[in-house]
C-alpha cells in the first residue's frame, strides 16, 4: 500500500504592508495551507492573496484562528470564557470561508494557531469551544489537532472528522505537549535533524522528547512554520526526503469539487 503524508505551513501571517515569511515558495512545496484569519495576523486583502496563490498551487486550506491578539502574534494565552472562544473562533473561520468563497477557494479544516491550540491541547473547555465553533461554522470541516492532546480526543467524540498532526521544527515533551518557545531543545533549525527524527517516527510511531522517553504519536500530517527563517529551506529538505523515501506527499482532507463532504481519512503514518 503507498504511504502518504501531508505537509502543512502557517500562512498568510501579514498584516496590511507587513509581510511575514515566504508564503509564495511555501505554497510551492506544502500541500495544506493554515491561513491567518483575522486573530492573530493577516485582513482580508492578505486573506485573499494567500487563498489565491494556494489555488493557484492546487493546496489544500484551512482555517488558522487564535486568541484575538496581532500584538502578541497569538502567542499570549489571553482571559477568555468558553463562550468567547466559541464566538472568536466562529468568526475567525467565518471570515476566512467569506474570503474563500469570493476567490473561489474551499476551506476544507480548522487548525488552532499558537496559545489557543497549546491551551486546548490541555484543558478540555477551551477544547471544546473550538468543536463547537467549528461545528457550527460547517460540521463538514475537519480539524487538524495536535496529536495525543486533549483537543483531538474531545473534537472526534463530538463527532468532527479529526485529524493527527505532528511537527518537524518542534521539540516535544514527555507529556506530548510541545516545548515552549525560548526554552532549549523548543526548535528544531537544522533540515537533516528534522529529517532525522522524522524518519525515526515513521519507522517506529515514537516521537523523541527533551528530557524523557520517546512518546507514541500518530500523523495525517507534518507542520512546517511559515514564519521561522529556515521555514522554506526545511520544507524543501523534507518534500525531497520523503519522496526519496518513496512517500507520497498529498493533503490530509479534500473537498471533491462541489461535493460540500470532507473525504475519507487516508492512510496515517504512524498511527
Amino acid at each position: 500500500m503507498t504511504r502518504r503524508i501531508d505537509l502543512n505551513a502557517d500562512l498568510g501571517e501579514g498584516y496590511g504592508p507587513w509581510t511575514m515569511g515566504d508564503d509564495a515558495a511555501m505554497l510551492e512545496i506544502v500541500s495544506s495551507a493554515n491561513v491567518a484569519c483575522g486573530g492573530h495576523a493577516s485582513d482580508p486583502d492578505t486573506m485573499a492573496r494567500t487563498l489565491s496563490l494556494a489555488k493557484q498551487h492546487g493546496v489544500v486550506t484551512g482555517a488558522h484562528p487564535s486568541y484575538p491578539d496581532k500584538e502578541g502574534f497569538g502567542r499570549r494565552r489571553l482571559p477568555a470564557t468558553p463562550a468567547e472562544i466559541e464566538r472568536f473562533v466562529a468568526a475567525q473561520i467565518g471570515a476566512l470561508v467569506a474570503i474563500g468563497a469570493l476567490v473561489g477557494q474551499p476551506i476544507t479544516y480548522v487548525k488552532p494557531h499558537g496559545a489557543l491550540a497549546n491551551v486546548a491541547a490541555e484543558e478540555a473547555d477551551v477544547a471544546g469551544a473550538i468543536a463547537r465553533a467549528v461545528k457550527a461554522v460547517d460540521p463538514n470541516l475537519a480539524l487538524l489537532a495536535i496529536s495525543g492532546t486533549v483537543l483531538e480526543t474531545v473534537a472526534r467524540d463530538m463527532g468532527l472528522m479529526t485529524f493527527s498532526e505532528i511537527f518537524a521544527d518542534r521539540g516535544y515533551t514527555p507529556r506530548g505537549t510541545l516545548v515552549p518557545r525560548g526554552t532549549p531543545g523548543a526548535m528544531i533549525e537544522s533540515p537533516d535533524t528534522a529529517a532525522e527524527r522524522l524518519f525515526g517516527f515513521l519507522d517506529s510511531g515514537l516521537m523523541p522528547t527533551v528530557g524523557g522517553d520517546r512518546i507514541r504519536l500518530a500523523a495525517d500530517s507534518i507542520c512546517i512554520h511559515g514564519d521561522s527563517a529556515h521555514a522554506v529551506a526545511m520544507a524543501r529538505h523534507l518534500r525531497a526526503a520523503f519522496i526519496a523515501r518513496g512517500i507520497t506527499i498529498a493533503p490530509f482532507c479534500n473537498l471533491p469539487p462541489a461535493a460540500g463532504v470532507v473525504d475519507p481519512r487516508p492512510l496515517s503514518i504512524g498511527a
